[in-house]
C-alpha cells in the first residue's frame, strides 16, 4: 500500500500546520538534491516530500485529501445527498469551491523565515576523521538589532497594511457565478510582511538586516565525509518581513590522504614490504590515524595479502571501522654481486612445486598445446 503523504512527512493526521511545516523543511533540506547530486532515490524523495506539503499545507487540499482517504472512490463535493436544498445558486457555489482548490484557491501560510546559506568547507582527511573544531567566516544578512528585523524604528513604527488587513497576501478573483478561479498573490503593498513601516529604522534603512561578516564555531564530529553537513540554526539571511533568520547549512568535502583511503568508517592502507619478509616472514609497522602498530607477516605471503585490523578505522557516535592492510611485495631494483648471486643459487635449488601459481599456469600451458612446449 501507498504512503500516504501524513506518512511521508513523518506527521500524524491531526498535525498542526506548524508541525507539517516544519516537519517538511526538515526533510526538504535532507533530501534537497544539491546535497545528493545524482542520487535518484534523494531525487524522488524530495519530489515525494514537495507532492505530500502541496497538499497538506493548503487547508481546501487536504481537507479534499482527508475526504478522499476514508472515503475511498468519493470525490469531495459530490458524494452523498446530490445537489437537493442547493438550488440553481448552491450548485454555482460548489462548483466555485472545487475550482477554487484546482486554481491556488485558499491563502497559505506564508513562510516570513529568512532564506537558508550553503557554504562549503574543506576538511583535512584527519581532521575529517578524528573530528575538530573550526571557525569559518562568511558575509550575510544579519538582522538588525536596532529594529528586531521589522525595519520600524525602534520595532514599533509600524501598522497593519490597509490592502491585506495583516494577512500579507491578497486574493483575487475572476470568471462568472459559475465558474470562479481565486488566485492568491503576495500583497504588493507591504510586501508580504502584513505591515506598513510608519518611520524607518535609522541604522538599517528600513530594510530589517545588516549585511555583515559572520564568523561561526564548528564543532566537527568524528567521521565526517565529503558531502556530509552541519545545520546552525538562525545563521542564515535575516527575514525581510519580520520572522525568524534562515539557517546555515556547512557542506563538507575532505581532502584526499596520502596514506589512507576512506569508505564509510572503514580505513584502507597498501603497505609495500620486501620480497625477504613476504618469504620469511616478519615484523612491520602499520600506520593508523592515531599511532603506528606493529602487524605480524608470516611467512610465505602473497602479494595482495589482505591483513585486517579490527577498530584501527575512524572512531565515531555512529560506529567504529576497521583498517584494511593489502601487502604489496616490493622487488629491488638494484642489486649486488653477492646478492645476484645468492638469489641464482637460491633459484637453481628450489623447485616448481615450491611455486603454487607458477605449477598451476605451468599446468594450463602444457594442456593448451596437449604436448611440453618447453621441451
Amino acid at each position: 500500500m501507498a504512503k500516504t503523504h501524513y506518512e511521508t512527512l513523518g506527521v500524524n493526521k491531526n498535525a498542526t500546520q506548524d508541525e507539517i511545516k516544519s516537519a517538511y523543511r526538515k526533510l526538504a533540506r535532507q533530501y534537497h538534491p544539491d546535497l545528493h547530486p545524482n542520487d535518484e532515490e534523494c531525487a524522488k524523495k524530495f519530489k515525494e516530500i514537495n507532492e505530500a506539503n502541496e497538499i497538506l499545507s493548503d487547508p481546501e487540499k487536504r481537507k479534499q485529501y482527508d475526504f478522499e482517504l476514508e472515503n475511498p472512490g468519493a470525490s469531495a463535493g459530490f458524494g452523498g445527498g446530490g445537489f437537493s436544498g442547493g438550488g440553481f445558486g448552491g450548485f454555482s457555489d460548489m462548483f466555485g469551491d472545487i475550482f477554487s482548490q484546482f486554481t491556488g484557491g485558499g491563502a497559505r501560510e506564508q513562510d516570513r523565515s529568512g532564506q537558508d546559506i550553503t557554504v562549503e568547507v574543506e576538511l583535512s582527511f584527519l581532521d575529517a576523521a578524528k573530528g575538530c573544531k573550526k571557525d569559518i567566516t562568511y558575509t550575510r544578512k544579519e538582522p538588525c538589532s536596532a529594529c528586531k528585523s521589522t525595519g520600524a524604528k525602534n520595532g514599533t513604527a509600524y501598522k497593519t497594511c490597509s490592502k491585506c488587513h495583516g494577512s500579507g497576501t491578497i486574493q483575487y478573483a475572476s470568471g462568472n457565478s459559475i465558474f470562479r478561479t481565486i488566485r492568491t498573490a503576495v500583497c504588493d503593498s507591504c510586501g508580504g510582511s502584513g505591515k506598513t513601516i510608519t518611520d524607518k529604522c535609522t541604522v538599517c534603512g528600513g530594510k530589517g538586516y545588516q549585511r555583515k561578516s559572520t564568523t561561526v564555531h564548528l564543532d566537527v564530529p568524528a567521521g565526517a565525509d565529503t558531502g556530509s553537513y552541519m545545520k546552525k540554526r538562525g545563521y542564515g539571511e535575516a527575514s525581510t518581513m519580520g520572522g525568524n533568520p534562515g539557517d546555515l547549512i556547512v557542506v563538507f568535502k575532505v581532502a584526499p590522504h596520502k596514506i589512507f583511503k576512506r569508505k564509510n568508517y572503514d580505513l584502507y592502507v597498501d603497505l609495500p614490504i620486501d620480497f625477504t619478509t613476504a618469504a620469511l616472514g616478519g615484523k612491520v609497522k602499520v600506520p593508523t590515524i592515531d599511532s603506528v602498530v606493529t602487524l605480524d607477516i608470516p611467512d610465505g605471503t602473497q602479494n595482495g595479502k589482505v591483513f585486517t585490523l579490527r577498530g584501527k578505522g575512524i572512531q565515531s557516535r555512529m560506529g567504529t571501522g576497521n583498517l584494511y592492510v593489502t601487502v604489496t611485495i616490493e622487488v629491488p631494483t638494484k642489486l649486488s654481486k653477492a646478492q645476484k648471486q645468492a638469489l641464482s643459487d637460491l633459484k637453481s635449488e628450489s623447485e616448481l612445486k615450491q611455486y603454487d601459481k607458477m605449477k598451476k599456469f605451468d599446468d594450463n600451458v602444457k594442456a593448451l598445446y596437449g604436448e611440453n612446449p618447453y621441451d
